[in-house]
């Protein structure tokens, strides 16, 4: 089969969307495409926003290869599944353009696993995978048909919506190393969360684990990327090893936690390349936080949330350190890694005199915490659950409208005039 797998040019304007703008590797089409390939299949992976192109381009370039099959992410990437852009604007522009010339158009991401039938009728699709995408892909690629496929929903007879089942986990252990065009690697000059210095090299992004084993009550990971699995060092390594010798200087783990793993690192600090990672501060003892230094981590983006115990305790965070011990583990990070972030959420009762002494305190030694963001209930967090329960079709437009009722102001990386979801829905095309 031939299987066009395209990232769409993505654009924000007027969205909550609060994650990086810059263009950042599709893993999950990545890995897909490699699935794709062992299987005899021919593929064409495209990614609208890191080559620059138009959605006239990528419905150009797509429809050239006269695909039987095309994939739609409505993600910019797996790093941002869990903080994805809430409307489904942007992909349903390239949908659009494409349904008249296109035998079968799938969707996958963060959407399509919490709330399929919206999903569907909203993109205009035949078919959404539930979950992680890259093993359901392929399988659907094989078949030809959604209905073998477990997590996948589709039209059926009649315009009726089948589901098959719950949002489904690849087994991601033995992903294969991943390789990027030449081109791609050269576009890719950003350096995903790092501020300590200018990019003069590109960047790239890895993934060395998948999933998280704690269960804080923000995180939009129930329908994806939930279980913890470590990947095989060696295919991590090979990865690696192939985006340096194409010139990446700078990697950034998109893991949800990058739990302390002394093989890497030790196999890290025999290699010429910095990197990024967002992890928990008080997973960390001293010796692997001067051992991650020395590994060549240049950045740390660490989640403290709350500056009680008690306001992690509501959040579930399950630390087992005091506000002060979390402090001196964050100063002492500084030590050997430029730049090190300590984020915060905001909730009702903040002491805002506290927060401020606190993050001064840090400023001073290095340290740099934010002001305190607002954060949306995804679908696909227990934050949703706990207000409405499970998700149901008008979830995205129940959180979107709870959002912007709860807050007045948004954090500096957000659009100060968002509007509400279905109006920018109402804006594709």
């Amino acid at each position: 089969m031939r299987v066009a797998l395209v990232n769409p040019p993505w654009r924000f304007e007027h969205s909550i969307y609060f994650g990086c703008r810059e263009p950042h590797l599709p893993l999950e089409l990545g890995y897909a495409k490699a699935l794709l390939e062992q299987r005899g299949h021919h593929v064409l992976l495209l990614d609208g926003h890191l080559e620059g192109l138009n959605a006239a381009e990528v419905v150009e370039r797509t429809e050239d290869f006269a695909p039987e099959m095309v994939v739609v992410t409505t993600a910019p990437s797996y790093l941002f599944w869990r903080c994805a852009p809430p409307e489904l604007r942007v992909p349903r522009d390239i949908v659009t353009r494409l349904r008249r010339r296109i035998p079968m158009i799938v969707a996958v991401g963060p959407h399509g696993s919490a709330t399929p039938v919206s999903t569907l009728l909203k993109l205009g699709v035949d078919v959404v995978l539930r979950g992680e995408c890259e093993e359901m892909i392929a399988d659907l690629a094989d078949a030809d048909c959604p209905a073998s496929i477990p997590g996948a929903a589709w039209i059926g007879p009649g315009r009726q919506v089948r589901v098959n089942g719950a949002p489904q986990a690849a087994g991601f252990v033995d992903a294969p190393p991943l390789a990027w065009p030449d081109a791609w690697i050269l576009r890719h000059r950003h350096h995903h969360h790092r501020f300590d210095s200018r990019p003069d090299v590109p960047g790239a992004e890895v993934e060395a684990s998948r999933g998280c084993p704690y269960a804080c009550t923000f995180c939009a990971k129930l329908d994806f990327r939930d279980r913890y699995r470590r990947r095989r060092l060696e295919f991590l390594l090979a990865e690696i090893d192939g985006l340096i010798r194409q010139g990446v200087g700078y990697l950034y783990f998109i893991d949800e936690i990058f739990l302390p793993q002394r093989p890497l690192l030790e196999a890290l600090c025999e290699r010429n390349v910095q990197f990024g990672v967002q992890t928990r501060i008080d997973l960390w003892k001293p010796e692997m936080i001067e051992l991650l230094g020395a590994a060549g981590c240049v950045s740390v983006e660490a989640g403290v949330e709350s500056l009680t115990e008690a306001g992690r305790a509501v959040l579930d965070k399950n630390c087992r350190l005091s506000t002060d011990e979390l402090t001196q583990r964050l100063i002492l990070a500084r030590r050997s890694i430029p730049f090190v972030q300590a984020n915060l959420i905001k909730s009702a009762g903040d002491d805002a005199a506290m927060i401020a002494d606190w993050r001064e305190k840090l400023r001073r030694e290095g340290v740099w915490a934010n002001d305190p963001v607002p954060l949306f209930p995804y679908p696909s967090s227990p934050d949703y659950r706990r207000l409405w329960g499970e998700p149901d079709e008008q979830a995205w437009e129940r959180a979107h409208a709870h959002y912007l009722g709860q807050f007045e102001s948004f954090s500096d990386i957000q659009e100060s005039d968002p509007l509400p979801l279905p109006e920018l829905e109402r804006l594709a095309c």
